[in-house]
Parts: structure tokens; C-alpha cells; sequence
């Protein structure tokens, strides 16, 4: 069961004018599942991405990057589940151009104004024609208040939908802002994450995009980790209709362009968060604070070497307090000049080390109190300077083997 986390009510999400979103059946893995999506971009929109640093990354991966970085005013989007079309060759590539070709006939539009995505199992060729096939429907099922069933429609593993809003006043004008994500196991954004879509019908100078995207994915997908595995797929896409009638923001700096990027994190954040309390199996979900660095990277090693620690994130499963798995991951976290005498260790309220060393007033029944509940904060002190960074997790169960061991079938 998710950690805290609910299906969303298709009558919280704010549809984002120009952008209007279909999704259908098409049998791309499984019948009687919706596995086809396509986004519609009113003209003017403006559109920004960030993608796996996996080197083995997917067909969709380098045809979204080779059409975003042809400068095409994209228009349109597609999105399969079920199939990865990773590790496929030039036969994937082909498929990945087969998609957008076709999405571009249906629309009249230019293959290189169509972004490809695709999320499932990998080293399987593209059923592309059933893809195809699908468009139709799904172009005639677009509507703008459409968020909810796209939420659906591009899941693999995941148990729930994720799916936030909210709006924000900018220069006297209301400003929406809704996104959807799918992830739930491989989950190890290293750019950004499994699959993410956030839109807003701010008007925004279209070359503040992409350093805004980065920004957003740094702030939030960038901090979560499921099992370590980076995907092939990661993608994570911004998309600005600049249809809400603000004056146009110009610099990210600017108090319009700090509330805006205020409002997207705030939403980009929820994103990222659920997909780790619907981590594989997950039953807990862990914030990992690490205080007191010389830098924020030295920071980010010590967090993600928790983070990623099968005997730390089993320990959690169990609600042991073997807290020493904490302080060895923190050890061995590639901070050379590390000095164990300054560090300090809390389980949420409980002080649990003190200087390197147990902390005298600890006692073992406090830091189970904490292991046993469903939401845990590990804040580690390294005694070093005054940086600090916050990454999520969850913990690892016997259903996280369960669920990968049997994905395929």
C-alpha cells in the first residue's frame, strides 16, 4: 500500500489552457488497459525537457532530444506504457520516428514537433502499429480537464495515479499549474524522473525554459531514490501554454519568476514524493537530512549513501533500529577527510549519537517508537561547515522482489 498517498480527484486538478490531453486502450502490453496518451499544444506554447543520464538510454530519449534540440515549436506529445522501447537498436529508433510520423500526419504537424515517450518493459520491440492505431481515439478524446486519466494512462507498476495542482497569482493574473508522474521501482532520477509532465499557462520567455526545468528537477526529482537503478526513460517535461495573460516574465529572478518557480517546485516536489511513497513494496517514507557539510555535493553523497543502502532500507522495513548501518553508510560515502568524531545522528526527535559515538541518553525503545512509524526523519551532522541537502526514500520490503521478480509476466 502507498505511504500516505491517495488517488487524486480529477475535480482538484486544474486544466491548463492549450493543453488538452486524450488517452485510449490501445493493447500495447495488455487489453482493457489504458496505455496510449497524447498531449495537444496550442500554437505559442513553449517546451522544455531533461532526461536520463543513463548512457543506455531509450529510443524516445534521443528522438525527444533531437527534436527539442532542433528548436521545432513542439505541438504534440505521445506517451505508451507497457513497453519501454529501450535497448531495441536502430529498429527502436525507427519505431520512436514511426510514432512521431504518424501523431504528425493525424495533426498536420512536422514529425520534429512531436516528443515520443515510453515507459514498460525493456529489450522489446515497439508494437508500434498499435500505437498508431490508437491515435485516433485518443486525439478525439482530448479535453482539457483530462489530467486525472493521463495520471492513469501512463502507469506501469505504480499501485496509485499521482497528480497535483495549484495556482498562484502573478502580476494580477491567476496562474495554473498541474502536473502528472509515473514511477513507482528503477527509480534513481540522476536528471530528473521516471516519467513527469508539468504544465502551466504562465507566459514566460521561452529561452527561461530549460535552465527552469533543470532547476525544478534538481529541486525535486533529483532528490529521490526507490532502489538506485537509473533508468533508461527518465524524462521530465515542462511545458508553458503562456495563454493566463500575465506580462511576460523575463528573468527567473524577478519576483514574478521566483513565485512562479515557487509554485512549480512546490507541485514538481509532490511529484517526486509520490513516487517514492508508491515505491515497489515500499511501507515507509524516509526524509534524509544531512546538516552541516562543507559543500552541498559532500552533502548529496552522504544522503544518497543512506538512501540507497539495501541493510539501511531493510532495517527500516523491520522497524530495527540497527542504527549502525546509518553511520557505516555515511562512512563509506566518499568524504575523505571526513572526521567521525563530529558526527551526529537523530531518528526524528531522537538524539541518537553524539560526537561519532552513542549518545548516553539514548535508549533503544525511542528509536523503535520512531522505526515503527510510517514517516521518518533521518537528519545526520557531519560537523563540517554549514551546507545541507534533503533527499527521499522508502524502505525496501520483501514485495519489492516480489513485484520485480514477477514484472515481466
Amino acid at each position: 500500500m502507498p505511504v500516505n498517498l491517495s488517488a487524486p480527484v480529477a475535480a482538484d486538478l486544474l486544466a491548463i489552457n492549450g493543453v488538452r490531453i486524450g488517452i485510449t486502450e490501445a493493447g500495447v502490453r495488455k487489453a482493457n488497459r489504458k496505455d496510449v496518451t497524447v498531449f495537444l499544444l496550442d500554437e505559442g506554447a513553449a517546451v522544455a525537457g531533461v532526461f536520463t543520464q543513463n548512457r543506455f538510454c531509450a529510443a524516445p530519449v534521443q528522438v525527444c532530444r533531437e527534436h527539442l534540440a532542433a528548436s521545432s515549436a513542439i505541438r504534440a506529445m505521445v506517451i505508451n506504457t507497457g513497453n519501454a522501447n529501450a535497448g531495441t537498436g536502430a529498429a527502436g529508433l525507427a519505431n520512436a520516428r514511426k510514432t512521431c510520423d504518424a501523431l504528425a500526419k493525424e495533426l498536420n504537424l512536422q514529425p520534429a514537433q512531436i516528443l515520443p515517450f515510453s515507459t514498460g518493459v525493456i529489450m522489446e520491440e515497439l508494437p508500434v502499429d498499435r500505437i498508431v492505431a490508437g491515435m485516433p481515439k485518443a486525439i478525439a478524446a482530448a479535453k482539457a480537464d483530462n489530467w486525472a486519466t493521463a495520471a492513469e494512462g501512463i502507469m506501469t507498476t505504480d499501485t496509485l495515479p499521482k497528480a497535483f495542482s495549484r495556482s498562484v497569482s502573478i502580476g494580477g493574473k491567476t496562474v495554473s499549474i498541474t502536473g502528472i508522474s509515473k514511477g513507482a521501482g528503477m527509480i534513481l532520477p540522476n536528471m530528473a524522473t521516471m516519467l513527469g509532465f508539468l504544465a502551466t499557462d504562465a507566459v514566460i520567455a521561452p529561452e527561461l525554459l530549460q535552465p527552469l526545468v533543470k532547476e525544478l528537477a534538481d529541486g525535486s526529482f533529483n532528490r529521490v531514490t526507490i532502489d538506485g537503478d537509473t533508468s533508461t526513460n527518465d524524462s521530465f517535461v515542462l511545458i508553458a501554454s503562456n495563454k493566463a495573460g500575465n506580462e511576460q516574465i523575463t528573468s527567473l529572478s524577478s519576483a514574478e519568476g521566483q513565485a512562479l518557480k515557487a509554485a512549480l517546485l512546490e507541485v514538481a516536489q509532490k511529484l517526486a514524493q509520490a513516487i517514492v511513497r508508491d515505491g515497489e513494496g515500499a511501507t515507509k517514507f524516509i526524509t534524509v537530512t544531512i546538516e552541516g557539510g562543507k559543500t552541498e555535493e559532500e552533502c548529496r553523497l552522504a544522503a544518497y549513501s543512506i538512501a540507497h543502502s539495501p541493510l539501511v532500507k531493510t532495517a527500516f522495513f523491520a522497524s530495527d533500529p540497527n542504527l549502525g548501518r546509518i553511520l557505516a553508510a555515511v562512512g563509506y560515502a566518499g568524504i575523505a577527510d571526513l572526521d567521525q568524531t563530529k558526527i551526529d545522528l537523530y531518528l526524528d526527535d531522537v538524539h541518537v549519537v553524539v560526537d561519532g559515538g552513542r549518545n548516553p541518553s539514548y535508549k533503544e525503545e525511542d528509536g523503535q517508537r520512531v522505526m515503527k512509524q510510517q514517516e521518518i526523519l533521518v537528519r545526520v551532522g557531519l560537523g563540517r561547515g554549514t551546507a545541507t541537502q534533503t533527499v527521499w526514500t522508502c524502505d525496501l520490503s520483501h514485495e519489492y522482489v516480489t513485484i520485480n521478480a514477477d514484472y515481466r509476466s
